[in-house]
């Protein structure tokens, strides 16, 4: 395992000469999680904000239980900060990493953490979802949404990356467009909660499917029209409409089955 550790200067010299790990892992803050040996909070250091994800080992009982499930168990944070650094050479937008590290050879109890600044004046576009169902959009700001995520996600699919936990409520969206319901060029998407990111050569369909078929499945609430599923289609495939289901008529029906069971299965738990 190859060593990692990094602090950008100003958390560098607020904590030179510091156990850095065991500083964090009892880091004050507003905790959003700390459970299963991962704490996730937001902190406030020298009147800037960030965010920590600690993880403190997950524990081998933790480790086979994911193996028995056909699950790739999540031992470090390192999934995180690599999706960062690439997402960052790709263009896409985002978190900042502040920091990052990794020690420990045995995978049960090795200790990482990363550290991002936090993104201020954001929403995610779940909230974009429900406020357009109140407030309908501009059919250009529509358009011009749902481009963007197409190009994002392709563009992170061709660089070998699929998310895991592809949902609305990843992708954020600055708020300043909340008061008059536009989206410009210039809006910019950011893409966060990283940690399951898996990163190769080439994405296998399957993952690829599992990915849009989440992204899909989460906007169920959004009146999407079939001209706005035939146009995600079309700037994701990067082909003409015609050709794009010609050719990836299988994909996108896989896509859309898989939509329709998490749709399923969210109405089951939900009328339980």
């Amino acid at each position: 395992m190859k060593k990692a550790f990094y602090l950008r200067k100003e958390l560098a010299e607020a904590w030179q000469d510091k156990d850095v790990f065991s500083l964090l892992k009892t880091l004050p803050g507003d905790v959003f999680r700390d459970k299963e040996g991962r704490r996730t909070l937001r902190f406030e250091q020298q009147g800037r904000s960030y965010f920590l994800k600690y993880h403190a080992g997950v524990g081998w009982g933790e480790i086979i239980k994911n193996l028995l499930q056909f699950r790739i168990p999540i031992i470090s944070a390192r999934n995180e900060w690599q999706a960062v650094q690439r997402l960052h050479e790709l263009g896409i937008g985002t978190m900042t990493l502040a920091g990052y590290g990794e020690r420990g050879l045995n995978p049960a109890r090795r200790e990482s953490f990363v550290i991002t600044d936090e993104l201020t004046g954001t929403m995610s576009l779940e909230h974009v979802g429900r406020q357009w169902q109140q407030r309908r959009p501009s059919f250009r700001s529509k358009q011009i949404l749902i481009r963007k995520l197409a190009e994002m996600s392709r563009k992170m699919h061709q660089a070998g990356i699929n998310h895991r936990d592809y949902y609305l409520c990843h992708v954020l969206l600055t708020e300043d467009f909340a008061e008059h319901n536009q989206i410009s060029e210039y809006t910019e998407p950011f893409l966060i909660d990283l940690h399951r990111t898996q990163i190769r050569r080439r994405v296998p369909t399957r993952w690829l499917v599992k990915d849009l078929g989440s992204l899909y499945f989460s906007a169920h609430e959004v009146k999407l029209s079939q001209r706005d599923k035939f146009r995600f289609i079309q700037y994701y495939s990067g082909l003409d409409l015609r050709q794009a289901l010609n050719q990836q008529g299988d994909f996108w029906r896989k896509v859309e089955a898989r939509a329709q069971r998490l749709l399923e299965k969210w109405h089951r738990h939900n009328a339980s």
